[in-house]
């Protein structure tokens, strides 16, 4: 196997009190997505308290020609609540591509900065000895593997590699496309029991640069730093968020009735609201694909849309404004709807295409909330 060509990268120590906002920024940028990063957070917390550290660099420090494995877990999220995660499980993916590939990887990121998996590129990290690069392909999460910039760049999808606790180890060698590479890896997930841990395509230091979302994670610790903040000195933490973030809040009400099922490795359902405060009177129903995909006015998914994806819409708790997740929402909680806006790459038109409502099965043109309101 080639060694790293790159042993020493400019990086700096991540402290085990940015890993604390950074479970909780992650669940607010993963809207609803990515898993619960709860799990995630106590192995981080383990693995710290053992004398383990975590570097995080700069994607800009990265030579062209370095090799960066792109991690995740993939699956339902309701699932990976139930079922207790293994920090090494996520490094073994990576060792299988690099076994595979002949060669080692000089830094790790992760697919998406979103809930548990914005923390699963440090649980490999720890164990694999290289950095952290502070970048991602979605700037939130999405449920599926073409919903990245790396595929939105038309980037190689394969080789992609699923590894599953009981031992089990597959390889996507080559596919015609990256929703194919979904297509295939959702049925091998399914058959795990919708929850596996991967390593995506390998990506050179180039490639990175040009289409990750960067300085994701330090965006996800500035907002569970903001928040820890604004509860610190009483002071309202949707306020807080909405000022430090450019956030807009869209609804405040609590949660009337959550249908979700489990279907092919996806959750998948709605969220219906009942408004409070301002928004007395008003109802508000949630679509979700793992994460949350469409606002619609009204008390069923029809009629009028007030937010859609690629939009971040964020639902959170609006006492502590963490992140509530589309496995863990529950009846009775009080909830504040708010919309962030969504990276540019997003945002273009080869960008809907990947991530739009269309992309989700909804036929609704996307108009972004911050678009709307800057016409007012």
């Amino acid at each position: 196997m080639k060694s790293r060509s790159y042993p020493d990268l400019p990086a700096r120590e991540i402290s085990a009190e940015e890993i604390e906002h950074l479970a909780v920024g992650a669940w607010v940028l993963g809207t609803g997505g990515g898993g619960s990063p709860y799990l995630a957070l106590l192995n981080m917390r383990r693995l710290y308290a053992d004398g383990h550290r975590v570097s995080l660099m700069s994607p800009m420090d990265l030579p062209d020609d370095a090799r960066v494995a792109v991690v995740s877990n993939m699956g339902a999220p309701l699932v990976t609540q139930e079922r207790l995660s293994d920090s090494r499980a996520c490094a073994h993916a990576v060792r299988i591509q690099q076994d595979y590939l002949g060669q080692e990887f000089d830094a790790v990121m992760s697919v998406e900065i979103g809930g548990g998996n914005g923390i699963q590129a440090l649980m490999a990290a720890t164990h694999l000895g290289i950095p952290v690069v502070d970048t991602d392909f979605m700037g939130r999460a999405y449920p599926e593997a073409q919903m990245t910039s790396s595929a939105i760049g038309d980037l190689r999808p394969t080789p992609n590699v699923l590894y599953d606790v009981r031992g089990i180890e597959a390889i996507i060698r080559t596919a015609p496309s990256w929703k194919w590479v979904e297509r295939v890896g959702r049925k091998m997930v399914t058959e795990m029991g919708s929850t596996a841990s991967t390593c995506k395509a390998p990506r050179s230091g180039a490639e990175v640069k040009r289409w990750g979302i960067h300085f994701t994670t330090t965006k996800a610790i500035g907002i569970g730093r903001t928040l820890a903040e604004a509860q610190r000195r009483h002071a309202d933490p949707i306020a807080a968020l909405i000022e430090t973030e450019g956030a807009k809040l869209l609804f405040t009400g609590k949660v009337t009735d959550v249908e979700r099922r489990t279907t092919e490795g996806f959750l998948r359902g709605t969220a219906r609201l009942s408004g409070l405060d301002a928004d007395a009177g008003r109802e508000l129903t949630v679509s979700f694909q793992n994460e949350w995909v469409v606002a619609w006015d009204g008390p069923e998914p029809r009629g009028t849309a007030i937010a859609t994806t690629p939009d971040l819409i964020c639902l959170l708790d609006s006492v502590t404004a963490h992140g509530i997740g589309t496995e863990t929402i529950r009846y009775g909680q009080r909830v504040s709807v708010l919309a962030m806006e969504a990276p540019e790459v997003l945002r273009t038109p080869k960008g809907l295409e990947h991530v739009g409502p269309r992309a989700f099965g909804y036929d609704l043109d996307y108009k972004s909330v911050f678009d709307l309101e800057a016409a007012e």
